[in-house]
């Protein structure tokens, strides 16, 4: 709306090259401008957002999808998530949150509203077993940055607290992906928030 854009474009590390009123237009605009990140509802005129965001992600891998959405039910979430959106906060965020969010979303860096980390969590826990081998392929160093994830750091945070540079930090991330058999960091978070919650504070 007309108060996002506004507040958008007051940000000054933040340009604002287009607005798109329907999923068409936005594919469309995503091949002409290629944009870092894309501020997107899942409910749009035309062609949906979960849709939009897999079309979005085939045309420039490098874009970022923001989902920003009303709906908080499984049916919106994981198809938005598996169809390649860094993030996915509802409308009642605050407009400072919500810059912060795309600022992380810029540096590759995961954003979930809580109703949807929780969702998102439980989901891991039903198709992840309760027996299986936890961290056992894990390095010291890989299970500090876990640690360090499951608190809610960002990658530049991490890197800041155990001295070594944002590169590395990514490269055990995906290394823990690898090990972990996950998509992406949003996973790894919420997995780690899992296991922190229900193994007698194993990442404590």
């Amino acid at each position: 709306d007309a108060l996002r854009r506004d507040t958008l474009a007051d940000a000054p590390d933040i340009q604002v090259v287009g607005e798109a009123v329907s999923g068409e237009d936005a594919v469309t605009m995503i091949g002409e401008f290629i944009p870092d990140i894309v501020l997107l509802d899942l409910i749009m005129p035309g062609m949906d957002g979960v849709e939009t965001t897999r079309r979005i992600k085939t045309i420039s891998p490098r874009t970022q999808v923001v989902v920003l959405t009303s709906y908080h039910e499984d049916v919106h979430i994981f198809p938005a998530l598996k169809a390649g959106a860094i993030s996915y906060i509802l409308k009642d965020m605050k407009m400072d949150k919500l810059v912060e969010a795309l600022r992380r979303a810029a540096q590759k860096e995961v954003t979930l509203h809580p109703l949807v980390a929780a969702r998102v969590l439980q989901n891991i826990r039903s198709e992840s077993g309760e027996d299986q081998p936890l961290f056992t392929e894990l390095t010291e160093r890989e299970l500090e940055v876990l640690r360090l994830i499951a608190n809610g750091m960002t990658n530049s945070q991490i890197a800041g607290k155990l001295v070594i540079s944002e590169n590395t930090v990514k490269g055990h991330v995906s290394n823990i992906l690898s090990k972990l058999h996950l998509a992406d960091r949003t996973q790894v978070a919420v997995y780690a928030w899992q296991r922190r919650a229900n193994r007698n504070g194993a990442l404590a």
